[in-house]
């Protein structure tokens, strides 16, 4: 099943520049993408603290779900050690950006990316449906830029997923509220502070 997919995918990709150039750009940015809107979200949240709380909780819990699902999927990549396509298969598998050689099983960008998006989904369903069609393009991606079968993302869209259930159960998430309630605190309070600072010198 494996090759079945990736091969249609991979060839697509090298008839059609403009399209893996898009997504391959995409791809290579997604880590920063990714962590950056959850930063942006966290930090530049504003309106009533209700809110700012409901949004800071989501972000929260999008960050810790894909911390938790990578350091199972480090697990499980060493356990498995399962050597990439372009690696398994260099005659009829073409690389379309460099990436080291490591096991590829499971996904870490899928890990990640649907960690965040589960997350974000069980807070939010407009925001959360938006990270999942992001996380599934990028899962699509690395499979037709050669640097993973479809079941590495598949497995990565499993683990990813369940971190970020098991990160809603009734105690994991009273702590994860609490710890962003705490922190967003702390913004707050500096972000008070700053502007209290600046006024003065404004007028």
């Amino acid at each position: 099943m494996d090759m079945s997919l990736l091969h249609p995918l991979n060839r697509l990709f090298a008839h059609h520049d403009g399209l893996e150039d898009m997504l391959v750009a995409y791809a290579n940015a997604s880590e920063i993408l990714f962590l950056g809107m959850l930063i942006a979200a966290f930090v530049l949240v504003r309106g009533e603290l209700a809110h700012r709380s409901a949004v800071r909780r989501a972000v929260a819990a999008g960050g810790l779900s894909a911390g938790l699902g990578l350091a199972l999927a480090q697990v499980i990549s060493r356990l498995a050690d399962r050597p990439r396509p372009f690696i398994a298969h260099p005659d009829t598998v073409h690389l379309f950006a460099k990436h080291a050689a490591d096991p590829g099983f499971p996904s870490d960008h899928a890990t990640a990316a649907f960690a965040i998006a589960v997350a974000l989904l069980l807070h939010s369903r407009r925001w959360g449906a938006l990270a999942l069609v992001a996380a599934t393009i990028l899962a699509i991606t690395r499979v037709a830029m050669g640097i993973h079968y479809p079941t590495d993302v598949l497995a990565g869209a499993a683990v990813g997923g369940l971190s970020a259930l098991t990160l809603n159960l009734p105690r994991c998430r009273a702590v994860v509220h609490h710890l962003a309630d705490t922190f967003g605190t702390l913004l707050d309070g500096t972000i008070r502070i700053i502007e209290t600072r600046v006024a003065p010198d404004r007028s």
